[in-house]
């Protein structure tokens, strides 16, 4: 079964021959090798690229087991090079290689190679791999399947309510769409967590009492667009686990599972004073599957895999996404002043773009309609408001100018900007 990747096979069409090694990054299993060396490839060939200008290595298989030395790979591609035209090199699992690092930017030096490379250890994974290159380094973040591409791979997509419910709960990553029953996929998902990702962070890091890392991901994963912090969660661990963890420690293991894109952190935007507030802030999972996984499937509520599904597919698109908060100045009853604090679900900031929107699974009475829509009424900017509801009724934008967007015209593809 092939899935295209449309985006991020755009990305790197628009980064060849830009100097730079591109470097492909995210969560492990998510397509980064299938996107290198399948999706890629097909298109340099389909652009009249020669195979024989195509160098692609493997250096996971045990047939290349001598190219993880520099010198054997450099001698390797050298000896593939015959003519002063452009050289594709694509390396797979490129930490395998003995002092990386210099072998790219020896490879950098030939003008007419243009490098791409992919890998999926602890190490790799780290997101401050792209500084091992000095700035020479361009990196291509891809995610699991948006619903977009997972709807792309069915073969029956009238249901696509069934089948967002389905994405919802057992996520978009890639291998279980090769798997013909729910509990092969529940089983994958849940072996690939405990085997891949939690093994990763533990060997990385040299963690050996692990049960506090854990039980720190068990509440992560609860929590999903919950307002938290280590302070927060070390209270909770002290109270309630008995635990001595420290806030510290809490902090580098949230770091941790960041680094290992497990997970994301949203700020908080103080909308009308323009400032990031430094706490709490919220985390939402990069596939929805393992968060459910992490939690045998316990947790499904619709609300907050919707808030974590939306957050993902804005990432998805380029967005940066802050959680956003309006103060306002008010009296109470008793004629006091008070301050009052409405939440934004999403700022999200592209370019000179900026988009605000809050997720709302149903509004469906008048009480609901102004709870969702109260904070987004007391930005007094020009900038678009969206609310995206759960549930197939029409898009359309209201006598106030905010759209009301369903959900299935925003996974689908519809933007956020419509007018």
């Amino acid at each position: 079964m092939q899935i295209n990747r449309p985006i991020y096979l755009k990305q790197l069409i628009d980064r060849q021959h830009n100097g730079m090694v591109k470097i492909i990054t995210g969560m492990r299993r998510c397509g980064k090798s299938y996107l290198l060396f399948n999706l890629f490839v097909e298109h340099l060939k389909s652009n009249g690229i020669d195979e024989r200008h195509i160098i692609a290595i493997d250096l996971e298989s045990l047939y290349n087991e001598q190219l993880r030395e520099p010198m054997a790979l450099l001698r390797h591609i050298d000896e593939q090079v015959h003519d002063a035209a452009m050289y594709y090199v694509l390396i797979d699992e490129v930490q395998l290689l003995h002092r990386f690092e210099e072998v790219m930017n020896t490879l950098m030096k030939h003008p007419n190679m243009d490098v791409y490379v992919t890998g999926s250890n602890a190490r790799f994974l780290s997101k401050d791999v792209i500084t091992t290159f000095r700035g020479r380094g361009d990196e291509v973040r891809i995610h699991p399947l948006s619903f977009q591409e997972y709807m792309s791979a069915q073969s029956d997509t009238t249901f696509v309510e069934r089948h967002l419910a389905d994405y919802m709960r057992l996520g978009g990553m890639p291998q279980t769409m090769s798997m013909q029953t729910e509990q092969q996929k529940r089983e994958y998902l849940q072996q690939l967590f405990r085997n891949t990702y939690l093994l990763d962070i533990k060997e990385r890091y040299n963690i050996r009492k692990d049960d506090d890392l854990e039980e720190l991901i068990d509440i992560v994963a609860s929590s999903v667009g919950s307002l938290t912090n280590p302070t927060k969660i070390a209270n909770t661990f002290k109270s309630i686990k008995h635990s001595t963890i420290t806030r510290d420690t809490i902090k580098s293991y949230l770091d941790y599972m960041q680094d290992a894109f497990m997970i994301e952190k949203a700020l908080r935007f103080d909308i009308k004073g323009r400032k990031y507030i430094d706490t709490p802030v919220k985390y939402y999972f990069d596939d929805l599957g393992l968060r459910n996984a992490r939690l045998n499937f316990r947790q499904t509520e619709t609300t907050h895999l919707m808030e974590n599904m939306i957050y993902n597919e804005l990432r998805l698109r380029g967005f940066s996404v802050d959680v956003g908060q309006v103060t306002l100045n008010t009296k109470n009853e008793a004629g006091k002043s008070e301050r009052k604090q409405l939440e934004v679900d999403f700022v999200c900031n592209q370019g000179d773009q900026r988009i605000y929107i809050q997720s709302a699974l149903a509004m469906d009475s008048a009480k609901k309609k102004d709870q969702e829509l109260a904070s987004l009424r007391k930005i007094d900017d020009s900038f678009k408001k969206v609310v995206i509801v759960g549930g197939m009724q029409p898009t359309y934008r209201n006598e106030e100018g905010i759209l009301i967007m369903n959900i299935y015209d925003f996974l689908l593809g519809r933007p956020v900007h419509t007018t």
